[in-house]
């Protein structure tokens, strides 16, 4: 009597699903999606593929693929000027409600990496310098090659002024110091220059 190992049933079942798929492929190559009706070789009404089986109907359209390339909303808040506000951003081809959707996509298309994350955040326990470069706040939703965005900045700290300077101009740049400034600045050395004055 033969025996039946784990082994010689695996390979008993191997054999027999091949023998099923040779004999399905023997039927015709299978279309994916169905001919038009009345095109050469269909009736209406008649299955477009061979033994009778249904044709393949194409994938859902999804909302994202109705729009062709990428899209970005940018809202930037505190950062004085024009540059607060939301803009749009349509990149491939550029276009939107952005002061400069070409320079915008092109900044993205600099930080965009394969199998990396663009907008992806400043890494936990990086080591950054204690510089404040200002209130300004910015809100990045949307779609980035295929991946929904949803991503914050801040100039809170070294790390974060420079993550947002890499997305410079879809990220409004530093501002020049305004007269008020330079005028606080002038009293304040005014000032320090008083006190190493010799009293009389």
């Amino acid at each position: 009597m033969v025996q039946v190992t784990p082994l010689r049933r695996l390979a008993v079942t191997a054999l027999a699903v091949c023998a099923a798929v040779i004999a399905s492929s023997a039927a015709g190559p299978v279309s994916a999606y169905a001919a038009r009706p009345g095109s050469a070789g269909t009736t209406a009404g008649a299955p477009a593929t061979a033994g009778g089986r249904a044709p393949l109907a194409p994938p859902p359209v999804r909302e994202e693929d109705r729009t062709s390339g990428d899209h970005l909303t940018v809202t930037v808040r505190h950062s004085g000027g024009r540059t607060d506000g939301t803009f749009e951003v349509y990149c491939h081809p550029d276009r939107g409600s952005h002061p400069d959707p070409g320079g915008a996509c092109g900044a993205v298309d600099r930080n965009t990496r394969w199998g990396r994350d663009a907008f992806a955040p400043v890494p936990g326990g990086e080591l950054c310098t204690m510089r404040y470069g200002g209130p300004a706040t910015a809100h990045v939703t949307g779609r980035w090659a295929g991946r929904p965005v949803d991503a914050t900045f801040d100039r809170s700290n070294g790390c974060q002024i420079e993550r947002w300077d890499r997305f410079v101009p879809l990220l409004p740049g530093p501002r020049p110091a305004s007269a008020a400034s330079s005028a606080g600045m002038a009293y304040m050395a005014g000032v320090a220059g008083m006190a190493e004055a010799p009293v009389p």
